[in-house]
């Protein structure tokens, strides 16, 4: 989803020489791969926005495989662009590594300040070593390698597995299957009542952009649109825009995750920069992208 629109973004910008490869054509898990790849191709600016990623299901069952798969990606493509002398490297995060209980909103250093959510850990580690890797090849080889963390993103190619989606393309699939098969009702994992942000994956891709040409520090920049609202009022904006007439229920005993995840984006406005597409609009298209894919 990320990478496609990053690749939208730059098409529209008029680059035309842009190297991409899926996960069938270039595993970035093996070295000897990832090794080869940059060596032929020589890439100048890399957005490293390849991970393994999934919901709170996923990421609780598949504890080695989050932890081991990012790390490898990260090391693989973060060492290699040093290697062959990468102009500059975006790497691209997860609001996920902030501690459980961190002060809202997120400020960025907040990060390492307290633990962090359990069923995510392993994930979170991950993208903290991603960022920490970046600032080192910094400091030691003068890399121009940033580092920037979105927050939850939706949008066009997104993931509606039944199991491994986030929360809000979940909650597309669920609502429209509950349409199309004239259910009574939905029923929503945990209490409803954690607040999120989302931003539309386009628009992560503008920031991207904008930030690859205006931001070269060490550490890293949030990205979202310092809006937020909680799971249930989500599920009942995505019932509206659905047209699903029946009930809401929500189940208590399945996990809530991290009461809230705001991120703070003063600095990334301060740079210039501030998100274009409102919540309602962005589901509204990112359903008809689920209804021309997936129905």
């Amino acid at each position: 989803m990320v990478g496609s629109a990053i690749y939208r973004k730059l098409q529209k910008e008029g680059y035309s020489n842009l190297i991409t490869r899926t996960s069938a054509e270039l595993d970035l898990r093996n070295q000897q791969s990832v090794t080869d790849f940059f060596a032929t191709e020589q890439p100048e600016y890399v957005f490293l926005a390849a991970a393994k990623v999934g919901g709170i299901i996923a990421n609780n069952t598949y504890r080695a495989d989050f932890l081991y798969e990012n790390l490898c990606i990260q090391n693989n493509v973060i060492h290699q662009a040093y290697t062959n002398g990468v102009k500059k490297l975006m790497f691209l995060g997860s609001s996920c590594i902030y501690p459980k209980l961190a002060p809202q909103p997120l400020k960025e250093e907040y990060l390492l300040t307290g633990l962090l959510e359990e069923t995510n850990e392993p994930y979170a580690i991950a993208k903290i070593a991603g960022i920490k890797m970046a600032d080192a090849y910094r400091a030691q080889y003068n890399c121009n390698f940033i580092s920037v963390m979105p927050t939850n993103l939706y949008g066009y190619n997104d993931n509606y597995h039944p199991q491994n989606s986030h929360v809000l393309p979940a909650l597309i699939r669920k609502f429209h299957e509950a349409k199309v098969n004239q259910h009574a009702e939905v029923n929503i994992w945990g209490s409803g009542t954690p607040m999120r942000e989302f931003l539309f994956a386009d628009d992560l891709a503008d920031a991207c952009y904008f930030l690859m040409q205006n931001y070269n520090e060490a550490g890293f920049l949030n990205i979202g649109t310092g809006e937020d609202l909680t799971i249930k009022d989500l599920a009942i904006l995505i019932k509206d825009i659905i047209g699903f007439e029946g009930e809401l229920t929500f189940d208590s005993s399945k996990p809530d995750g991290t009461p809230r995840k705001l991120m703070d984006v003063s600095k990334l406005h301060a740079l210039g920069w501030k998100h274009k597409v409102a919540l309602e609009e962005g589901i509204k298209l990112a359903y008809q992208d689920f209804l021309e894919k997936h129905s």
